[in-house]
Order: C-alpha cells, then structure tokens, then sequence
C-alpha cells in the first residue's frame, strides 16, 4: 500500500512535472543494506513526498543483480576509508538529504564506537563543507539504544516498556550514541541544517548483504528444512513464541525517514518506527512453514534449538539447494545469519510506542503478518531461496 495515498504523512504532497530539475537530492549510505535497499526503491517514485528525488547510492561492494533496476547513481565506497571517500563523494555538491543507513560489526562494543563513529564522522566532513543546499541528516540507529550492546542485551530490563524516546541513556557504551554525538556535533557546524534519529525494533524487509536479515535468514532455514525433509523448529524461548512481539518494515522506515525530511516539525527530533501492531511467533512461524511447505514445529520446552550449531555443517546442503533451483550463488554464511536469529529469539522483546511520530503527523503503518509474508515472497522473486 503507497503510504502516500493512505496518508501517511502530513507534508505537502505536491507532484512536479516530468521536465522539472529535482527537487531534491539523496545521498544513501548503505544502499545496499537491508533499509538502503527500501530507500533505493522508495526514493525515486513518482509520488514520493519532496520528489522527484536524485539519489546517490553508496555501498562498499560493487553493485548487486538485485538492484539494478533503481534508477539511482550506484557509487562504490568504502566509507571506513576517509580517502576514498574524499575521492568518491567531493564532487557530489548538489547533495540536499542524507540518509545514513548502514553500521558495521565489531568484537566489542568499544570498538563497534570506533569503527561506527569513524564511518560517519568521514562521510560528514566530506559532505558538508562541499555541499551548499545540504539541509537535512537522517540517522537510523534502533532500539538498542533503550536495550544496550550485543555485549549486554538481555543481561538485564534496561527500561520498562513500552519504551519512549525521552528515556536516558544507559550507563555502558553503544556505538548509538557515539553516533548520535557525532551527528549533533557536526550538524552544529552548518547554520540551518537539521536533523532526525530513527529507532526501529526487529527489522522485516530485503538484502541478501544484511547483517540482521531476520527474514532472509529464516526463509534460508525454511527451505533447507524442506530440502531434507525437516521439522521446522522454533529457535527461541517460549516467551518469544507465545508472547507479544513487534517489528518495522523496512519500506515503512525508509517512508519514515523521507517524512522527516520533508516535515518540518519532524526537524531535530528522534523518533522510534515500528509497524504499529503486534504479533506472536508462533503465528508467524506456521506462516513461514505454509510459505515453504513444511512440517510447523511446536515450542519444545527444555529443547531449544540454535541455528548456529544446526546450520554448521549445511554449507554443502545450501550448495546443492542453489544447483538445483537455479539461485543466486551466494553461500550459506554470506545470507545465513544465525547468530542474528539466534540472540533476537531468545527473549520476549520489549515493545515501543509509536506515540511522538503520530503526534508529529507520521501516521504510516504495516500489518506484521502481511509484512512478513510480502518479504518472504520477495526473497523468492529475487530466487535467493526456492
């Protein structure tokens, strides 16, 4: 559903001509990622708000077959190398939005601040001095900024939910808040550019190439079940299974993002972006085994199941899935994210509240069933899985 017909935003929605010069141009960092993905589809649409939008899209690796169809200029960068981003993105001065979706993975949290912090502060002091229209920084972070690191998550209740953006800090690093630090800091530097923070929960959404791909990855486990004739065992506690649990669509946070960047009364503030409603696995797991025409494992007390330890041997399985079915040939760890699935289903997630955007005027949302299936049949389409 467009969420500029269901109104889901309150900015002006005025459509210019075909002839018209942009008005407004994109800088996505992380094009590629499972957010970027959604803003390179999003972005260029006829009807996006603040449109038609340039955008330049910015990812490390070379441009995937996934996402040659966005009408988008594809640049490669290695945003952790303050060079090549001086090489790559100087020039670009016409740049007037940027969309900073993409994060990379370290042994601690310490260094996660290091290399996080790092990447954004090169792309910034790139961008800013050379850009004179330059008005607005999405930042996308997420609620770990409530729950804490890798490193702590559910070692204690942070906060009690539902969790709402005026909470503090926690007392321990995340490399979120490095993040938002350099933000501020930099945005400081240029008279009248503006800001917004994005928070979403468990993402639902497309990119063979993300590190949290909940979805792809759950949908890799589904078929190499039906490839060995498998039950389809939950990989989490009975709090996740039965449980209230929520999630953002990643189309719905790049719509989000384009909001506050078109919204001035959405200029300088952090907002958290969920779809709205909730669900429980255990629905969502029958689902995905309909999807994959699977045996549907019950929860199993005193049983659990975790997929590092049972996908560890299954690289050759996923091999002989991809001949077979004429897939992508990716390997099983480049789209297997394991460990993801694993940490996210071991607990009940606490919920968020979606309160400030509405009072702000963002009023999109998604149905987390109808979400989860449309990914799954996007995974499909794109013939990563069978």
């Amino acid at each position: 559903m467009s969420w500029w017909w269901a109104g889901a935003i309150g900015a002006a929605k005025r459509k210019l001509d075909e002839n018209e010069a942009p008005a407004n141009v994109a800088l996505v960092v992380g094009v590629t990622g499972i957010v970027g993905n959604s803003m390179a589809e999003i972005l260029p649409l006829s009807d996006t708000p603040g449109g038609p939008w340039k955008v330049y899209g910015v990812a490390r690796r070379p441009r995937p077959s996934w996402s040659e169809d966005h009408p988008i200029n594809y640049i490669t960068c290695d945003v952790s190398d303050p060079d090549d981003v001086e090489a790559k993105l100087s020039s670009l001065t016409d740049i007037t939005n940027i969309f900073y979706v993409t994060w990379t993975n370290r042994s601690t949290e310490k260094e996660n601040c290091e290399a996080n912090g790092k990447m954004l502060r090169n792309v910034l002091s790139v961008v800013i001095p050379n850009c004179p229209n330059l008005k607005h920084i999405c930042l996308l972070t997420g609620r770990k900024h409530y729950l804490g690191s890798f490193e702590r998550l559910w070692s204690t209740q942070a906060h009690d939910p539902p969790l709402t953006e005026d909470l503090p800090r926690l007392d321990c690093p995340n490399f979120y808040y490095t993040l938002e630090d350099i933000l501020f800091e930099e945005v400081g530097k240029k008279a009248g550019l503006t800001w917004s923070v994005h928070r979403p929960g468990n993402i639902f959404g497309f990119s063979p190439y993300s590190m949290m791909n909940l979805v792809g990855t759950l949908c890799v486990y589904a078929a190499i079940c039906k490839h060995e004739g498998a039950v389809l065992r939950f990989p989490g506690c009975r709090a996740a299974w039965d449980g209230y649990s929520d999630c953002s669509d990643a189309d719905l946070i790049a719509e989000h993002q384009i909001w506050a960047a078109v919204e001035p009364y959405a200029r300088n503030e952090a907002f958290n972006v969920s779809n709205g409603d909730v669900f429980k696995w255990k629905h969502l797991w029958k689902a995905l085994a309909e999807q994959f025409e699977v045996e549907c494992g019950e929860f199993e007390e005193g049983k659990g199941v975790k997929l590092q330890e049972v996908m560890e041997d299954k690289g050759p399985v996923w091999d002989e899935i991809v001949r077979e079915n004429g897939l992508l040939s990716y390997k099983l760890e480049d789209i297997g994210k394991w460990w993801f699935v694993d940490l996210i289903l071991e607990n009940a997630v606490p919920l968020d509240t979606m309160n400030k955007s509405k009072e702000h005027g963002f009023l999109g949302f998604r149905n987390s069933k109808n979400s989860f299936l449309s990914w799954i049949d996007k995974v499909k389409a794109y013939k990563i899985v069978p």
